[in-house]
């Protein structure tokens, strides 16, 4: 179906929904580099205008690529839920941003229609958005999940304790997460990017982290990011899994470069369940995404790369994880060219995913060949905080030296929980005073005789 827009004399047309969300999205490298974006501001705006006025049913019943093609897309159609959807079903997206906006999309009413919304519905109203549209109605969404403590009430903002070493060195490893926890990391998971995919240096490793919180007593989770059939594998070897990772995109075709598909998932997510190692909840799974990832392995087939990313929240959804976050820097410049399109990007991910019904947190990143630095971080961290991120990355330095990139580190945790009033997940909270790494929820001086400095580098086995 075609659609058009007349601005003053000039009539502007679109070949497709496909086309019209691509031309209504803000600008940025990566929709260039596909040669779907908008030639010209004007095109832009045309497009936005005229997306305003196409019904949110439409995205029923045209699909951006087709329910025969693409796994994704039929699960996004098979999984929709008519009856959340008849809250909001008469609307135009221009409708829909309006609502949003309303006192009348509340949290109640956000969380009731989470799951009648598609990954296209939410991209194309996001395009409507300015940047304090989307931190604003993601405030106001409330994803709470569980498994060893409880991740996204509300006045509360987790952290991923991210201790990566090059050669995975246990000890240098356990000197991270030790640092990390003394700043009041590790709420959201301790999740190790491993260097290796050897099946036995990986169980070492849950091992490691495995020791640490059952040592201390410490309610979180762990996480070592392999591939999903390696951590088949390594659950079928009695390896002690927490969480299940795996990156994942919005396309069948993406997926594939991945090495993955819904039935792997599946798998690996009814193999975790089965471990029953929850305490308060058992959502056991952990995806990362990141806008771009379909582009870069040819498998967008035309579609935006915002919106493609929208589509991998419904592959993470399906499989309700405790966490999900956007690793929205960490492509490069070809995607996201400088500070102001990843500030743009970071708060679209975190909507898209929350209005979702996602817990979203955010990886608030970029590589060194980018047009952004540091202070481009602090203001995308410090809005995403005031919209109600789920949690943030915490690595030492903010540097990560196994995947060479810069990210968050200890301290911009630090920063935003003290500015915002912000705290760790509650059973977390609780163990830091117990500790005493806390006093009144701020961290103390430790002696070096505390537990964690005394035992904690003596823990590795594998030393």
């Amino acid at each position: 179906m075609r659609y058009r827009h007349t601005v003053g004399a000039e009539t502007y047309q679109f070949r497709d929904l496909k086309d019209l969300l691509a031309k209504a999205s803000p600008a940025r490298s990566g929709d260039y580099l596909a040669g779907v974006a908008a030639s010209s501001y004007a095109e832009r705006m045309a497009a936005k205008m005229c997306l305003a006025e196409v019904p949110l049913k439409r995205f029923l019943e045209e699909h951006l690529i087709p329910y025969a093609e693409d796994e994704v897309t039929r699960l996004i159609v098979d999984t929709h839920d008519p009856v959340a959807f008849s809250e909001v079903s008469h609307l135009t997206v221009g409708d829909f941003r309006d609502w949003l906006l309303s006192d009348a999309a509340d949290t109640a009413a956000l969380s009731r229609i989470a799951r009648g919304l598609t990954p296209e519905m939410v991209a194309a109203v996001s395009k409507l958005m300015r940047n304090q549209d989307l931190i604003l109605v993601a405030g106001k969404c409330r994803v709470v999940t569980a498994f060893r403590d409880t991740i996204g009430l509300p006045g509360r903002l987790s952290v991923r304790l991210q201790p990566n070493h090059p050669t995975d060195d246990v000890r240098g490893i356990a000197a991270s997460i030790i640092d990390g926890l003394l700043y009041g990391a590790g709420d959201a998971v301790i999740g190790i990017n491993p260097a290796t995919d050897s099946i036995p240096a990986l169980i070492d490793l849950y091992y490691l982290v495995d020791e640490f919180i059952r040592t201390f007593h410490i309610p979180t989770q762990s996480c070592i990011l392999t591939h999903v059939t390696n951590q088949i594998q390594v659950m079928e070897k009695g390896a002690p899994v927490d969480l299940v990772f795996q990156s994942i995109a919005g396309t069948e075709k993406a997926n594939r470069g991945f090495g993955i598909s819904l039935a792997i998932l599946q798998e690996a997510y009814e193999a975790a369940l089965a471990l029953q190692r929850g305490t308060v909840g058992q959502n056991v799974m952990y995806f990362e995404t990141g806008q771009g990832s379909a582009l870069s392995a040819d498998a967008n087939f035309g579609v935006d790369q915002q919106t493609c990313e929208a589509r991998a929240y419904a592959v993470a959804r399906h499989y309700s994880p405790l966490l999900t976050n956007t690793v929205v820097g960490f492509i490069g410049p070809e995607y996201l060219y400088d500070g102001k399109q990843i500030i743009r990007a970071g708060l679209e991910d975190h909507f898209c995913g929350k209005l979702l019904g996602l817990p979203l947190g955010c990886d608030v990143c970029y590589t060194n060949h980018a047009e952004a630095d540091q202070d481009d971080m602090d203001n995308l961290m410090t809005l995403l905080a005031n919209a109600g991120l789920t949690f943030i990355m915490g690595i030492p330095g903010a540097d990560d030296i196994m995947l060479n990139y810069q990210s968050t580190s200890f301290h911009d945790s630090l920063y935003l929980r003290q500015l915002l009033g912000l705290k760790p997940a509650p059973e977390f909270e609780q163990w830091l005073a117990e500790m005493e790494i806390t006093r009144d929820g701020r961290p103390r001086s430790i002696d070096p005789t505390h537990p964690l400095l005394a035992q904690g580098l003596r823990l590795p086995r594998a030393a």
